[in-house]
Parts: C-alpha cells; structure tokens; sequence
C-alpha cells in the first residue's frame, strides 16, 4: 500500500515515466496467474468429460426427429444418432460438409442427384444453392417434420404433372405442397387427395367420373386438363362431327382407366353400332357407306357402287321386291334371277335377257345388230355369234376393238386402243393409215402438228372437221362471218389473214384499200354495216348543209377526200358580162367560210374592181 501511495501520491519527485513503467510491471496478470491457468484447465477438462459422457448433447440446440421410417444407414430414425453428433456433423478442421455425411446413409439421394429427371435431382439443378439442411432441418423436437420445401423451387412437370392448372384451392387459396403431398414427400402420392379436393368443386361430376374412370387420376391427367373439358377432338384422327358432338366422352370411352384406354378406342362405325344394325352384317361394316353422323336414318345407299347398278325400270322398285326378308347378299343379279317367269322362249335364247331385252320396259323388245352398238360389217359379219358371245353371253359386251384384239396389237397400246383408225372389219392386215384419204387431208400447217394435238386421249375417230369445231376460240368476230373460217384463213397460218371485199357489195378501192378493218368495222362489228358515204363521212360544216341528200361521189372520190371537184351547175351572178377565169378558182377560193356565203376580195381587192376579164 505504501507503494501504491508513494506512486499515486501528487507532488511526486519521480518523473511520470517511471510511475507509469511502474505501474506496468507490477500490474496484475489475471487469469494467467497460476491459479488463474489451473481453473481454466480444470473446467476445460469438466467440459471434455461431459461430452464424452454425454456424447454432444450438451451442444445440441434441440431435440433431433425421432419419426421411425424404412432403416436407412442402420437407423430407423435421426434420433437414434443422440449424442453421436459427429455422424452428421464434420469436426471444423476436417472438410467434409453436413451434406457429404448426409449422402453417406441415405445413397438414394446421391443416385438422384445425378439424375437431373429425378426428384433431388431437378432440385439441384434448379436450385444450385440449396444444402440437404434447406429442405431437410432436424432438431425441432421428436416429432416435428423432416422435410421443408418452402424455400425450393420445384420442377414439378418433370415427373408427369404439371401444376399450370392448380394454382389455387377451391376456396381460392394458394397450394402449399402438403396441400396435396398431405402424407410424405416422394415417389408415391395418394390420388384420394385429388378425389376429395374435386368433390368440393363438383361432386356430381367426380362421382359419375369415379363411377366411369375409376380413381386413378394420374393415369390421365396431366395438371394442364390435356385430356380434360377442353380437349379438341379435332386434333386427332377421329374428329367429331354431326351427332357424335353431343355424346358424353364415356359413350365412346367407357371402361377407360388410363391414356392407352383412351388412344386405343375403336373408330370404326361398327364397334359402337353393331347393336343398331339391322342388316345383321349382311352389308358388312362400313356403316358410313350408308350412314352419316348427322343422324342414323335416313339412310341412303348408291346402288351405283354395287355390283349391280339400277337403271331404267329398276330405280323405282322398292328395295323388298328384291331383297326379300332383308336379304342383302348373296343375291344373284342376272336377269334370270328374276324374270325366268317373263321369258316367253322358254329358255330357248338363254337366260340372258338383256340380249334383247332393256331395263326400261320388258317390252317391246327386239334384236337387231345394226341398230346395236356394235353394226356388224366386213368380216364381223360373217363370224359365228359364239366368237364374240361365248358361252351364249350377250350382254354386257364391250364394243371397243381392243377388247377381242388386244392379243393382235403389234404396237403394245403405243396407238391407243382404237384399232380401227387403221384396221378395217374387211381384214385385220394390211393396215394403213393416210390422212389425205380420210375425211379431213392434212395440209399446211396441219401436217406439222402432233395427232394429240386434234386427237386428244387417242380418241381419233368420230371428230368434227369443220375448222370452227378447233378454232371457236380463236375466232375474233364473235360468229359475225359464220363458222366457215377457210373464207378469210388457211391453213398455212391462222395469221396474217385475207378478205376479197370486191366478193361482197362495198369493193375497196383508192384510199378506203389502205384503211384498217377497224376503221369502219369499229367494236368488232362486221355484218350490217350501210355502204352510203355520209355514214362515215358526215356532212361538213364547210358544206353548211347545201347537200343534203347527195352522194359524196359527185364531187369527192376515194382517192382522196380533198380538193373535191364541184360537178354540178353554178350559180353565176355575172349576168351581163361572162365571169372569164373563175373556172379555174377552187370553192376555197370565194367560199373561205363556208358555201353560203361568198368573197370576191381574194382575187380582186377594192382598187381593183376588175376590167370584165377576170
């Protein structure tokens, strides 16, 4: 104390330096005092000895999950690792991470997050940041969950379900993931969820769709309602019309329990309409053939596309005279099926009827092949029946050449089947074929052209020869000059071609030779026209109507139109004196206005009253 005073004390000698260097060196040194050190030692010891007794529990900040699940690591729950906190937690000086210990026992997760389609997976690649512990807190008691997803984003279409169509409750509240994950999170997901949750929306609906479709919602739906209430059945092979758009999907669908129950229902007509036939299948199954979807009757059938179509008499049989008790198949469709009782010979001419017989009227009936389709001649007529009729059948034959020549076609059908553009019925050979003996020789330009170019599809006989039957659409007069075109063209070149107007009453001549057609035939009009001059040439102001009702010829021509020569009398003022040289003036000369009135101040001005020779 002496020495704490002597060093506080005020007034002192020694120098502040040496008090504070004093006070230093003998301060206390607090806990690294002896004591101090063995305490401190002592209670690390306390502290290392209760960890080792207790194993950590004096550092957990709670009590770990103690849920009992499948044995994962040799464990069945986290609490089972009470006191062994270095199973999950790395001492601070080793490396290793929570999540390197997590993945140690629970080797499913690592599989997965390799896999970025599985679970942990997509997690980790959507949400780089996440830890196991994010998702996964522990000790928040025995009971408390393992699993919180709140801070994860999860890709949820990945595994098959979209939530796109489930962003709110039926009571317009947000889902939550234990929304409908209400068990655990995983691979499995009870469906009843999905059943309660659309009870309350519709629960008419759910129970007729439960009762249809079973439970299994999954097995359909896909969180966007592809094959919900919007679904377009025109996007697929079986779009719907007529009365099938009213139908309820389970008329078609019914027993459908997932996608391929959907994708593999019948299209045909008959799988669902088998019941309505009442052909008993006669018909077959192409219900469509008669039917259509804007209602099941009434029903038509094109007797057309059968192997027996109406005509005549037959198309307004009803259907039983022939198809008794409904019979649709297997009936016999030659005429003697029928009408063996109408055959007055007596099976002597066969049973083919239609040999003389037509389809409009039993009778009267006759035969002769002149008046046929096929007159015989030549060689034809000379043939036995049963060459071309063999086994006594008439009809239907086909006439064509080619039909019993085609085995002597030595030009494998390169000249179409029409043989007799070459042969004749007197002898198959020789055959030839020269134009210039036909009835239409080919000359000029003609002769150049392909035979497709007049015989189109190699139909070269019968064809119309006249040159309007190809050349209608070439004809600029609209029929004006009637359909002989030879008049005016040759054959030679459709173009240029040439009119003889001396043939008709208006001949061409002086400048009217030089006039383009349309200078007079003006619209294209060419048959009416009036030949009088002043139907083209009106009546001059010059003229002032002095000539009314005369031919232009009398004083103009076509050579020109002017100077016109005046051939009529005169009249002459000068009565007294002979008017000596005016001869030789032109109309223009006194008339310089018009006829009627006249000057004479051209020639003779008002100094100048003439001597009687002018």
């Amino acid at each position: 104390m002496l020495r704490h005073s002597s060093i506080l004390a005020p007034l002192s000698p020694t120098p502040p330096c040496f008090v504070k260097r004093a006070v230093m060196v003998k301060r206390p040194l607090g806990f690294l005092t002896i004591p101090g050190l063995i305490t401190g030692l002592v209670v690390i010891l306390i502290v290392l000895g209760a960890g080792l007794a207790f194993g950590g529990v004096l550092f957990s900040p709670g009590a770990l999950n103690a849920q009992a699940g499948a044995l994962v690591g040799g464990v069945a729950s986290h609490a089972e690792f009470t006191g062994r906190c270095s199973a999950c937690h790395a001492f601070f000086w080793q490396s290793a991470t929570m999540a390197d210990r997590c993945v140690v026992c629970h080797t499913d997760v690592a599989a997965q997050q390799a896999d970025p389609l599985s679970l942990h997976g997509s997690l980790l690649k959507k949400n780089s940041h996440l830890t196991c512990r994010t998702c996964h807190p522990d000790h928040r008691g025995a009971s408390a969950s393992l699993t919180d997803l709140s801070k994860a984003d999860i890709a949820h279409d990945i595994f098959g379900y979209s939530l796109l169509a489930h962003p709110k409750k039926a009571d317009s509240s947000p889902f939550t993931c234990g929304d409908c994950h209400v068990n655990a999170y995983g691979s499995t997901f009870d469906q009843a969820v999905c059943i309660d949750c659309h009870q309350q929306i519709k629960a008419d609906f759910m129970l007729t769709h439960q009762q249809v479709y079973g439970n299994a919602c999954l097995a359909c739906h896909d969180g966007i309602d592809t094959y919900g209430h919007s679904f377009d059945h025109e996007k697929v092979a079986f779009p719907l019309t007529g009365m099938h758009t009213q139908l309820d999907c389970a008329t078609c669908h019914k027993g459908a329990r997932n996608l391929g129950d959907l994708q593999s229902t019948p299209q045909n007509c008959n799988a669902c309409h088998a019941k309505d036939d009442a052909h008993k299948g006669q018909l077959g199954t192409d219900c469509a053939a008669c039917h259509t979807t804007s209602g099941w009757a009434p029903a038509t059938f094109d007797h057309a596309k059968s192997k027996f179509p109406l005509t005549g008499a037959h198309t307004t049989l009803e259907c039983t005279r022939c198809h008794l008790h409904n019979e649709f198949i297997a009936i016999d469709t030659a005429c003697y099926a029928c009408h063996a009782r109408d055959d007055a010979h007596d099976g002597q001419l066969g049973s083919l009827c239609a040999t003389c017989h037509t389809t409009n009227a039993w009778s009267p009936s006759t035969f002769d092949h002149g008046k046929s389709k096929f007159p015989l001649a030549g060689t034809h007529s000379s043939l036995p029946c049963s060459d071309c009729h063999p086994d006594k059948t008439f009809a239907p034959l086909d006439t064509a050449c080619y039909s019993c020549h085609a085995r002597d076609d030595a030009h494998n059908g390169q000249f179409g089947t029409s043989c007799d553009a070459c042969h004749t019925t007197t002898a198959w050979l020789p055959a030839s074929f020269d134009h210039s003996k036909s009835g239409f020789p080919l000359t000029g330009a003609h002769t150049s052209l392909p035979c497709s170019a007049c015989h189109p599809n190699d139909m070269f006989s019968p064809l119309d020869t006249t040159c309007f039957s190809c050349h209608a659409r070439d004809d600029d007069h609209n029929g004006q000059f009637g359909t002989d075109c030879g008049t005016c063209h040759s054959t030679t070149a459709w173009l240029p071609a040439s009119f003889d107007h001396s043939r008709i009453g208006f001949p061409l001549t002086g400048a009217h030779a030089s006039v383009g057609c349309s200078g007079c035939h003006t619209g294209g009009g060419f048959s009416g026209l009036s030949t009088i001059c002043a139907s083209c040439h009106a009546d001059p102001a010059f003229h002032a109507g002095l000539f009314t009702g005369m031919s232009c010829d009398q004083c103009h021509n076509t050579s020109v139109w002017v100077p016109a020569q005046y051939n009529q009398p005169h009249p002459n003022a000068c009565t007294e004196v002979a008017c000596v040289g005016h001869e030789g003036a032109t109309c223009r000369d006194c008339h310089t206005l018009n006829l009627m009135s006249a000057t004479c101040l051209k020639c003779h001005d008002s100094n100048n009253p003439g001597d009687g020779d002018d």
